[in-house]
């Protein structure tokens, strides 16, 4: 059976030579000529567009974003803690990359919904994202029968409520990653350790409770 023009698509992003020689070349382009949210004409991959739902026609957006890369740091308290209890550093932001490329899309495109996302390349400082919309006002998408759901009021601002697959992802919603590595999921987790008195909280209060029968002291 032939394969599809959309399988070789595939393969070539899958190619390491084609990356470093085409992909860091436009990344460069990217990261010094354009800014956080661009328009672009037609998808860079294809074969992701299309999974997701985009069509060559009337009512269809197409936007890369790029997302700064790293941990969030937060301001040094002025009064007095040890260092690794400032609470300064390694602070990673509970949404993925994705969902936050989205957002910001989002954010730039007011009347728009968003259909979906995907991956295009990442350098030092940034990861690059295409983000899918779609205007749910247009006739021609109103016409269309396997878009028209996004005139439902439900479906309003998707993307801030997490209904992407981007945030289902986030939020354990989809059966291949469960419940693991989520906010919900770590906030279970330390509060079965604070029970289990295997954090450094609840050592701190058993060693307040038990200060008299520590040898030496009392």
């Amino acid at each position: 059976m032939a394969l599809s023009m959309y399988h070789y698509l595939a393969k070539v992003w899958q190619d390491e030579e084609w990356k470093k020689s085409v992909l860091r070349k436009r990344m460069i382009e990217w990261r010094n000529e354009e800014n956080t949210v661009v328009r672009i004409e037609k998808p860079t991959r294809l074969d992701r567009a299309r999974a997701i739902g985009y069509k060559a026609k009337q009512g269809f957006v197409v936007v890369r974003v790029r997302v700064r890369k790293g941990g969030l740091n937060k301001p040094r308290p002025n009064k007095g803690r040890r260092q690794k209890r400032m609470g300064v550093y390694g602070f990673s932001p509970s949404k993925g990359y994705r969902w936050i490329a989205e957002e910001k899309a989002a954010r730039r495109y007011p009347n728009l919904e968003v259909l979906g996302s995907y991956f295009v390349g990442d350098d030092g400082l940034y990861k690059y994202y295409e983000v899918i919309l779609v205007d749910p006002a247009h006739p021609v998408i109103k016409n269309d029968p396997n878009l028209k759901w996004l005139q439902d009021p439900a479906n309003r601002r998707r993307v801030f409520r997490g209904l992407t697959a981007a945030g289902k992802k986030a939020r354990g919603l989809l059966k291949s990653r469960g419940l693991k590595y989520t906010v919900r999921h770590k906030f279970v987790k330390k509060q079965k350790e604070r029970e289990a008195k295997k954090r450094h909280e609840a050592n701190k209060y058993y060693r307040l409770q038990n200060y008299d029968r520590i040898p030496g002291k009392g």
